[in-house]
């Protein structure tokens, strides 16, 4: 587990809307990198199109190459479903399964891969789940009351859970402390801190702070113009880039001079 992800040249498109232009990094394995920026110059919509959820929307394509450990996501042969189980995403606001029980929503991802699964490798995966999720201590003794139930940061860690449940090589995470109170945002901190330990993190970030305590790499993208597509302006260690800047725009920024 936790693959080194290489953007080459990558240009992202919604019909034709150029959305992101000539995106080079690479992200380490067993790292948290942040995408950090103002609203629409892209960081999401590159976030997306690590795991090819972009595609969702009808018209979106991409011209360069996203390498999952050499492997070229986008390359023909390649099944999106396959992508999204090794890169897996945890979104903005917490989405687990209403109708579902805390364990059943564990073990959807598992199911819809069709995976047989005995009811013992179940109740182990789900226990090892939410442990990796800091959360089974909180819910062990509810796993079959609905996962909608929980409070809002609680929810969260039960997507993360989610969405380890199927041993992804990646986490890809949209902005996963926007909707959350401070304590449970530190939890979920905190948590993103561990998962490093097994996976490669991306994670999408409004919050300067956050970005500076969870994050070994910090990448800003920018917009240069109103309707010009998005670019990535610097991407270093996080110390450097919110102390020590290369790009001046990066610094304005960083110091609240705009966005």
């Amino acid at each position: 587990m936790s693959k080194r992800i290489e953007i080459k040249d990558l240009d992202i498109y919604y019909g034709k809307f150029h959305a992101v232009k000539s995106v080079d990094m690479t992200i380490e394995p067993r790292s948290v990198t942040a995408f950090i920026g103002s609203s629409g110059c892209g960081k999401s919509t590159v976030l997306r199109s690590l795991n090819r959820m972009h595609e969702v929307i009808p018209g979106a394509y991409v011209d360069g190459q996203v390498l999952l450990d050499g492997v070229d996501l986008y390359a023909p042969n390649v099944d999106p479903v396959r992508v999204r189980r090794q890169v897996g995403m945890v979104f903005q606001r917490p989405n687990p399964f209403p109708t579902m029980s805390i364990k059943e929503n564990i073990l959807a991802g598992v199911r819809l891969n069709n995976a047989r699964i005995s009811r013992k490798d179940a109740d182990e995966l789900v226990e090892k789940s939410l442990r990796g999720a800091n959360l089974w201590n909180e819910v062990k003794d509810r796993l079959d009351r609905p996962g909608s139930g929980l409070s809002g940061g609680q929810q969260q860690r039960l997507c993360i859970a989610r969405a380890i449940a199927v041993e992804p090589d990646v986490l890809l995470m949209d902005e996963p402390c926007s909707a959350l109170d401070p304590i449970s945002t530190l939890a979920i901190e905190d948590l993103i801190k561990d998962l490093k330990e097994d996976y490669t993190v991306v994670i999408v970030t409004h919050n300067m702070q956050q970005a500076a305590r969870v994050s070994d790499q910090t990448a800003f993208f920018n917009l240069k113009a109103h309707g010009q597509p998005g670019e990535l302006i610097e991407m270093g260690p996080t110390e450097k880039i919110f102390h020590n800047p290369e790009q001046k725009a990066t610094e304005d920024y960083i110091t609240g001079r705009f966005g």
